[in-house]
């Protein structure tokens, strides 16, 4: 077996150290790795959504009531006519107010009805559920069948078949 410490001088001359220097390590034991750390994509997310609806409403938004304001400005009392009923929306100050007012909320008298039929409605189904409690008492004091489940059969019917009953007797000839 060759003596393998007899090629430690050539190792060791400028040449090779040269050489080696200038060639292509691979540094597989070296602790440089990447360093953990969070993503930044949730973040990165939420910004751009935020500039996203930022451009889209608050900005036109933001002129449009710049604009109203600057231009139009609050409305100012004037004498009304006496044949002139002024409209619900005209009782509002801001236009923007007045604007939501006619064209996006509900008429107040009509909310006002509306109110008044959930309120009809509701008194009777409490008037329906007391007439229901006064019967089944009612039922419970005689001690009675449950006659108001009864469903009345049609004559019609019964006359259908009857008389389908009476075809079919006479063809089979019973």
């Amino acid at each position: 077996m060759v003596n393998w410490s007899a090629f430690r001088p050539l190792l060791t001359s400028p040449f090779l150290k040269n050489a080696l220097n200038g060639a292509v390590k691979r540094n597989m034991s070296d602790h440089r790795v990447i360093p953990m750390q969070p993503s930044k994509w949730q973040w990165n997310k939420f910004k751009d959504l935020m500039n996203f609806y930022v451009l889209l409403g608050v900005i036109p938004l933001g002129a449009i009531t710049l604009g109203t304001n600057i231009f139009i400005g609050p409305a100012t009392l004037t004498k009304v006519p006496e044949d002139y009923t002024p409209k619900y929306w005209e009782y509002y100050r801001h236009p923007i107010t007045r604007f939501i007012a006619r064209y996006i909320l509900n008429d107040p008298q009509q909310d006002y009805e509306k109110y008044l039929h959930m309120l009809y409605e509701e008194s009777e189904r409490a008037r329906l559920r007391q007439i229901e409690r006064m019967i089944l008492n009612r039922m419970e004091k005689n001690e009675d069948y449950q006659a108001y489940y009864y469903r009345p059969v049609l004559a019609k019917y019964h006359r259908m078949s009857k008389d389908a009953a009476d075809y079919l007797k006479t063809i089979r000839g019973d």
